[in-house]
């Protein structure tokens, strides 16, 4: 992480809220001790509340001296498009702040955005004077190296022939890969070996996180099955947003591979241009012959669609994301009508 122990001024952005909460974590536990969290941490949402609260906060003594955290979430002034708002937001406040922190405060803006607009001059202030630390979501041909930290952490040997299957079963959500190595480090205890079958026997609860049995209810038009697997997700604490992001990684992968595979490609070849595990290609290439061009297309609008209204909160999670299945499922009969 850098710059740490000197920045008194933190940007973390990006779509993966696991390193965004394990970076604050660790900027929190440098600056205060348990104790003085209680006091000297406070929080502001700056979709209900101008930038200036949040800065008259860090320019304020600690109540009762020492150090003071103050932790700013969701500045959409720094997006390309920004949402629009019931008040304006003192930018210009902002900028002299970042440039002339207080030294007895230490300000985190957390932008949970896939993009930012980098030109914006706050920006290039945080970068100029603060600590900008990007948390974007892993990238499928890293997830080998996710799962030595992680078993390194726990103390665990996670042998690399069976990595494949926490590709498959648990995707890139680095949340549900952490909870998974950690039930195995119960399991195996520490300096134990994680073996085949135990992984297989462990992570058959979170098959379905990685979306691929979703897919397989799509595929096969099964509504009230891909419904079922749904509420067992709710029980496992699973997000709508997280779910249709789980599904969109699913059928992007799917979508190159048969792209590829029409041009003449082999599954080796494919590794170069799909970042995913090759276990993940694999998987993908006995699925795509079950769905047209036409069908994917449909189906990568209607999750988009899905995911702007989540996060616009232009509908109930649930309801949301029922009716999505739904969709996608019409989509693979109408389809089917239209053939014959």
């Amino acid at each position: 992480m850098g710059k740490t122990q000197q920045s008194h001024v933190y940007l973390l952005y990006g779509a993966e809220s696991f390193l965004i909460q394990e970076n604050k974590q660790k900027i929190v536990e440098q600056a205060l001790t348990e104790e003085d969290r209680e006091f000297n941490l406070s929080q502001y949402d700056l979709e209900e509340t101008p930038i200036e609260d949040a800065v008259t906060d860090a320019e304020t003594y600690p109540f009762l001296g020492g150090k003071k955290v103050v932790i700013a979430n969701n500045p959409v002034f720094l997006k390309a498009k920004p949402d629009k708002l019931p008040f304006e937001h003192d930018v210009d406040m902002l900028l002299n702040y970042i440039e002339h922190p207080a030294d007895y405060s230490i300000l985190i803006m957390i932008a949970p955005y896939e993009k930012l607009d980098e030109r914006k001059k706050v920006f290039k202030q945080f970068k100029k004077h603060g600590n900008v630390i990007p948390c974007q979501p892993v990238r499928e041909w890293e997830i080998d190296k996710w799962i030595q930290t992680l078993a390194k952490e726990f103390q665990i040997v996670v042998p690399e022939n069976i990595h494949e299957l926490f590709a498959s079963e648990i995707g890139t959500n680095l949340m549900a890969l952490r909870k998974e190595m950690e039930k195995l480090a119960l399991n195996v205890g520490e300096g134990g070996t994680v073996t085949r079958e135990l992984a297989e026997q462990l992570l058959s609860h979170s098959a379905e996180t990685s979306g691929l049995k979703l897919v397989d209810a799509v595929m096969e038009k099964n509504l009230s099955r891909a419904i079922m697997i749904y509420k067992d997700l709710l029980k496992l604490n699973e997000e709508p947003i997280a779910l249709t992001a789980l599904l969109a990684s699913q059928f992007r992968i799917i979508s190159q591979a048969k792209t590829l595979k029409k041009k003449g490609y082999a599954q080796n070849q494919m590794n170069s241009y799909i970042k995913a595990h090759p276990y993940v290609i694999k998987m993908a290439l006995k699925r795509e012959r079950f769905f047209s061009f036409e069908e994917l297309n449909e189906i990568m609008n209607q999750l988009a669609e899905t995911d702007y209204k989540l996060k616009q909160g232009k509908m109930e999670k649930e309801l949301a994301f029922e009716l999505l299945l739904y969709n996608l499922i019409h989509i693979k009969q109408r389809n089917r009508e239209i053939m014959h």
